[in-house]
């Protein structure tokens, strides 16, 4: 009876004074683990530890990973489109932006989970451990992350809505159990997501012939690309929000890689910058986007005009009128069925007398000249009318969200309403739902392009689907517009 007492008692002791003691240890743990993060370097503008500290805490997570049980992870993660936020509002918002951002994906996060800033809008999260880090979970954190960052946020005065990109590693798919090797495989991951759009997510893949965009290692190939046929047009329709009926296409550039895969602009453009083809690219693309007109018009398809995005040193080639007008000849089509795109940047920043002469020469022959990214730039009235607008077109940062956003409607409220009374055609460009498809309608945008409409095809696709959509028209109603707006 007394050894029975007594084994009571020695049960009780330890868990009065045994068990406290290792959670006090674990705790000590913990906060010698935070004490390591704030000791590490950190990053200026977010205040976030940089990416020596994120290896050593997936390093010490791994090395207590067989005693443990516990797995852990990596994300990489980009601002889609940040170097257009940049331009736009300057390096102190763009700055500002960065820091609201890491507070977001901090917020969205776990205590104990690290969270550094990489390289410019890059930011990476080393997860702490758990028992469960497979890929069902590894997506729902994305996801949460990105839920966290697309909430709208005030830069330079305006509402804006951000997304972002998102690659990852999950651990039984990491070949070398160390933090470096497992945030590079979640860097590989996220120039998949880029390349097939924005706001994507994608999991790391050890197969050899995974896709990955080496962005350094591409200036070598571009020439051959361009003279090859690698780097092409592909084309994105435009719909009348009056008719449903196909009212143009955007030509955009692809770089379709043998052993990469599609990869967008972003990615490619450094490199043919780099490697002087700017002005070979541009004639690439526009052989590409007459000769597709040309076809779609012996195929009896409807398609009014393509659009080609001119570049600054483009326009400012006095002999631009002649080789357009060549061009035109050579593919036996009208003027009117080339619109020319220029970014509101050059315009509004640009006082070349020599563009300007050049705009006036191509609409006096008939092409249409639209205003790319309005919105973005701080274009004048003056502007507008210098450089002969026939179109402008709406930046997709006015177009997020406007079914729901009051402010966002308000501001394309006074756009339309300032284009309609300078009798100037409106596009939405970035419309990826029905509810933004029908507000702008109903707000008088006359035009609308997006992922909701298609996105960028092949030439062989965008004909099949060019074909498809005059065969599904309805006979329908039009969408009733608002009056008074």
């Amino acid at each position: 009876m007394l050894a029975y007492w007594f084994g009571l008692q020695a049960v009780a002791l330890f868990v009065a004074l045994v068990f406290p003691t290792l959670l006090i240890l674990v705790g000590v743990f913990n906060a010698s683990a935070r004490q390591a993060l704030r000791r590490g370097p950190t990053d200026p503008i977010t205040q976030l530890p940089t990416r020596d500290v994120l290896e050593a805490a997936l390093d010490r997570s791994f090395a207590l990973e067989a005693e443990t049980g516990l797995r852990s992870g990596a994300m990489v993660l980009e601002i889609d489109e940040f170097e257009h936020y940049l331009t736009q509002y300057g390096e102190l918002a763009a700055q500002k932006l960065l820091g609201t951002i890491a507070g977001r994906v901090s917020s969205a996060l776990r205590e104990l989970d690290t969270v550094a800033r990489l390289d410019k809008s890059v930011f990476a999260i080393a997860l702490s451990p758990a028992r469960r880090a497979d890929l069902e979970s590894m997506i729902q954190i994305a996801a949460r992350m990105q839920t966290a960052i697309s909430e709208p946020l005030m830069l330079d005065g305006l509402r804006i809505y951000v997304t972002a990109s998102v690659g990852f590693c999950v651990p039984k798919r990491a070949s070398e159990k160390n933090g470096r090797f497992c945030i590079e495989a979640a860097e590989a991951a996220l120039a998949e997501a880029q390349a097939t759009g924005i706001a994507a997510i994608r999991a790391y893949s050890a197969q050899p012939k995974r896709k990955r965009v080496m962005r350094a290692g591409l200036v070598g190939e571009v020439h051959g690309a361009l003279e090859g046929g690698q780097i092409k047009a592909w084309f994105q329709p435009q719909i009348s929000t009056d008719t449903g009926h196909v009212s143009g296409a955007e030509a955009l550039a692809r770089w379709e890689h043998p052993d990469h895969g599609i990869i967008l602009p972003g990615a490619f453009l450094p490199a043919i910058s780099a490697a002087g083809l700017t002005d070979r690219l541009g004639e690439v693309i526009l052989f590409n986007a007459l000769s597709a007109m040309h076809e779609w018009v012996d195929a009896g398809l409807h398609v009014p005009s393509v659009g080609v995005n001119f570049s600054t040193d483009d326009l400012s080639d006095p002999k631009l009128p002649d080789r357009i007008r060549w061009e035109l000849d050579r593919f036996e089509l009208t003027p009117d069925r080339l619109c020319i795109e220029v970014l509101e940047t050059v315009i509004a920043s640009n006082s070349n007398d020599i563009i300007a002469r050049n705009l006036a020469k191509l609409c006096e022959m008939g092409c249409k000249i639209d205003l790319d990214d309005f919105g973005t730039g701080h274009a004048s009235i003056a502007n507008i009318r210098r450089f002969y607008v026939n179109r402008i077109k709406i930046d997709r940062s006015f177009v997020t969200n406007v079914d729901r956003d009051r402010q966002q409607q308000q501001m394309l409220t006074a756009i339309l309403e300032m284009a309609s009374r300078l009798e100037i055609d409106t596009l939405a460009e970035g419309v990826e739902n029905a509810g933004e498809h029908t507000l702008l309608a109903q707000l008088g945008c006359n035009h609308v392009q997006g992922y909701h409409i298609a996105r960028p095809m092949t030439l062989r696709d965008t004909s099949l689907w060019l074909g498809k959509h005059s065969r599904d028209m309805p006979s329908g109603p039009e969408i009733p517009r608002k009056t008074g707006a």
